[in-house]
């Protein structure tokens, strides 16, 4: 049943006013006078007046929305980044249509397919893991849609970027692992072309050759769905522990990665710290209450999310194309915890 509404005309009609009378008292103009203004605000109230958003879209050519592409929605980070970017549109007056890849190339084409016929003023996007071909993003900025990515990014279109410092929260945990006493230190992560794989990946091989420990390829494991498959962190950890020499310790590249792997390790009886350490990229915030504590790298995810959704408002905004566009790098925190307290 369509909800009936009523208009600015039939408001002037029942107030015996002018429509343009009627539309400025509802911008609250001072050309109008205080009086009439109440009236005109009291009895809209009363009759729950709501302006037509899609005539001020026709008029504007904006829809006042804004679409967020990202993997998945029920994961710690990603929450996170959806409150920083949900505070910053809200108070712009901005609508956020939030879509879920699932990590599927084709679902993600879809998506963005979905939200461009649906006229959004611009789009915040963190790739899915296996988007390669990036041709559904190129074509629409290409065509003036503005794009922000962040975390999960690419430098194959000139836009703005927001990223935590993936390198340096790696190269910090493996460090963590190596001053516990942890030599041989294996790395469970995602697609090896995604940004973040990429950038974690180089942190932990800096922290290995600068401790002189050698870089042992088969202590890296790929999980091409960033762990929400859970058979693909259960393939790796076997394969790990499997080999001649197992290794005595984990750096895993994500939420979803970090406590499967915590939780299979125990599962299977292996004591942790004592035989094996872990430390990962993690924002759940209940890490000190696993048994022991977990060790984490946190990411500035809100004020990431913040940050994202600001860049993108302002280019949707602008009258100007921008002359340059921003990368902006967030610091992680390394919160060490029993996981990795290993006699030094």
């Amino acid at each position: 049943m369509k909800l009936e509404n009523i208009t600015i005309k039939d408001i002037a009609r029942a107030l015996d006013l002018s429509v343009s009378t009627v539309s400025r008292a509802l911008k609250d103009s001072y050309k109008i006078s205080g009086e009439t203004r109440l009236l005109v605000q009291r009895y809209a109230s009363e009759h729950q007046y709501r302006p037509n958003v899609m005539a001020q879209s026709l008029k504007s050519q904006r829809s006042r929305s804004i679409g967020v592409v990202l993997c998945n929605v029920p994961n710690v980070f990603f929450s996170e980044v959806l409150s920083g970017i949900e505070s910053v549109a809200y108070n712009s007056d901005y609508l956020v249509i939030i879509t879920q890849s699932q990590e599927s190339y084709q679902r993600e084409v879809k998506n963005v397919q979905n939200l461009a016929w649906r006229s959004v003023d611009g789009l915040l996007v963190s790739l899915s893991t296996e988007s390669e071909n990036l041709d559904h993003f190129t074509r629409l900025h290409e065509q003036g849609l503005p794009i922000v990515f962040f975390d999960r990014v690419t430098d194959l279109l000139q836009t703005h970027v927001v990223v935590a410092d993936n390198r340096g929260g790696a190269y910090d945990a493996t460090v963590e692992l190596v001053r516990s006493g942890y030599r041989r230190i294996a790395h469970v992560t995602s697609s090896p072309h995604v940004s973040i794989t990429l950038e974690r990946r180089q942190g932990y091989f800096d922290a290995l050759q600068e401790a002189g420990l050698a870089v042992d390829e088969a202590c890296i494991k790929y999980c091409m769905h960033g762990g929400m498959v859970a058979e693909e962190i259960e393939q790796a950890v076997t394969e790990l522990m499997a080999l001649p020499s197992p290794p005595d310790a984990l750096l895993c590249a994500s939420d979803r990665l970090t406590m499967g792997c915590y939780a299979l390790l125990r599962r299977r009886g292996y004591r942790i710290p004592e035989q094996v350490g872990i430390a990962g990229f993690s924002n759940f915030n209940a890490a000190e209450l696993f048994c022991p504590g977990l060790t984490t790298v946190r990411q500035p995810a809100f004020e990431m999310g913040k940050a994202a959704s600001e860049l993108l408002i302002g280019l949707i905004e602008s009258k100007r194309p921008p002359r340059e566009y921003e990368q902006r790098v967030f610091a992680t925190e390394l919160v060490a915890r029993g996981s990795t307290a290993r006699v030094r």
